[in-house]
């Protein structure tokens, strides 16, 4: 599946897979060499924490991996219809609250910081439509109706 990044996104990734794939595994590795020190690796508790450390980084370097080989940098549109990586405003009927929210990835979505992913039910019912238009979806709590007050 095609995962969409902003470059700041892509970079953290990269930066992030580069750290695991040469401080960290080093840093394991020297825990597996002095666990092993010990002796008995059956009840080796340091032994099999950083086993299962490594375990989780590996899991972790294959899993960025795969999101990098997939993804597609997403660059700010100049087009003013809603898409991925724009800004837009939008207010649901009947509500005099305008809300503001960055049209992201799946891997950037943080409503903590309004960044919105690009697969919610309000962000594809919004796709490429322009300022002005209003548009409905259905939501757990039902249809859920909103207007495209601005696209930054």
């Amino acid at each position: 599946m095609t995962e969409y990044l902003s470059q700041q996104k892509h970079k953290e990734f990269v930066n992030e897979l580069d750290y695991l794939q040469t401080t960290r595994r080093q840093e394991i590795a020297e825990s597996l060499k002095e666990a092993r020190s010990l002796g008995d690796l059956s009840e080796n508790a340091e032994y099999h924490q950083a086993r299962e450390d490594q375990a989780n980084i590996e899991k972790r370097i294959t899993d960025i991996q795969a999101i990098l080989e997939d993804s597609v940098i997403v660059k700010k549109s100049s087009s003013s219809k809603v898409n991925i990586g724009v800004i837009v405003v939008v207010q649901k009927k009947g509500e005099k609250e305008k809300k503001e929210y960055t049209i992201v990835g799946n891997q950037e979505s943080n409503m903590a910081e309004n960044k919105i992913s690009v697969s919610s039910p309000l962000v594809r019912a919004m796709l490429e439509k322009e300022k002005g238009e209003s548009f409905c979806f259905e939501s757990p709590k039902g249809k859920q109706e909103y207007k495209i007050i601005d696209v930054k």
